[in-house]
């Protein structure tokens, strides 16, 4: 494993070689590029991913989103580290405020670039846009954790602690850490950066949830050993109750927000976790 130095310099590398592409891409239609994530607000790690935010000019075009693509697969063919982990997050200054449709900029993404997108290319156009709300962020966290987390495969594992235990760096931290990113975004409006949303959760509570929550941040950077019986007992311990917290927390929100077609989902979401 690269030291911590080396890493973020790898990620720097693949950034610069996605602005590069994305350049060539749009030309004078590229107005502003940020690098967005632990890249642009501290964190990087072994297991992050890149992400690339791109401000295109007004009006899009139906052929920005293959450029998107192109852009992706050229990155991804070069077999460098992370290559495999860039994400892009591209609109227009009238799409990002909601005057027109189009682009991919989710709610929690658009606020990470307004709180702490690092502009790479460009003029800084942050100032023209508006902050998403809480409960835009807490619909949109719903659902993406609906499809990211409440499979069959995910329920299964978190249901397995050696199954857990057993899974890549990367994988592991994101199945611990999504959770408590959620809750600290729901009750705070804020990114739910990964050093400040555990730092939050485990001051709310000492818990066995809180104690997995912190080996989680450390395990970012190599996991546990399958000879670790320290993590097996934390995972065992901290995990269904993580997410029934999570999953209690928002069924509540999501009635608040009027969303009870969500609220069901979370709501039968627990009932399998707990079977």
């Amino acid at each position: 494993m690269a030291p911590a130095s080396g890493v973020q310099a790898q990620g720097e590398h693949l950034l610069a070689a996605a602005l590069d592409l994305a350049r060539q891409t749009w030309r004078d239609r590229l107005v502003a590029a940020y690098a967005l994530g632990s890249l642009a607000h501290g964190g990087f790690s072994a297991v992050s991913d890149i992400d690339l935010g791109v401000v295109l000019g007004d009006p899009l075009l139906g052929t920005d989103s293959e450029g998107v693509i192109r852009l992706i697969a050229s990155i991804k063919s070069t077999d460098k580290p992370f290559a495999d982990r860039l994400s892009v997050f591209w609109g227009s200054i009238a799409s990002l405020s909601g005057a027109s449709q189009g682009g991919r900029f989710p709610p929690l993404d658009r606020l990470d670039l307004i709180r702490y997108g690092r502009l790479l290319a460009g003029s800084d156009v942050r100032s023209n846009l508006t902050s998403p709300t809480r409960k835009e962020l807490v619909l949109a966290g719903a659902e993406f954790a609906l499809w990211r987390l409440a499979t069959d495969e995910v329920i299964g594992q978190l249901q397995n602690p050696e199954a857990l235990a057993r899974l890549d760096p990367k994988s592991l931290t994101k199945l611990i850490l999504y959770p408590v990113r959620f809750m600290f975004t729901a009750r705070t409006g804020e990114v739910g950066r990964n050093e400040a949303a555990v730092e939050h959760f485990v001051a709310a509570a000492k818990s066995a949830s809180a104690r997995l929550a912190h080996l989680a941040l450390g395990w970012r950077n190599g996991g546990p050993v399958d000879s670790d019986t320290d993590a097996m007992q934390a995972i065992a311990a901290g995990v269904l109750p993580l997410y029934q917290e999570f999953l209690l927390d928002h069924e509540g929100r999501l009635r608040e927000y009027g969303r009870p077609d969500l609220a069901e989902a979370f709501s039968k979401w627990r009932q399998r976790l707990q079977a």
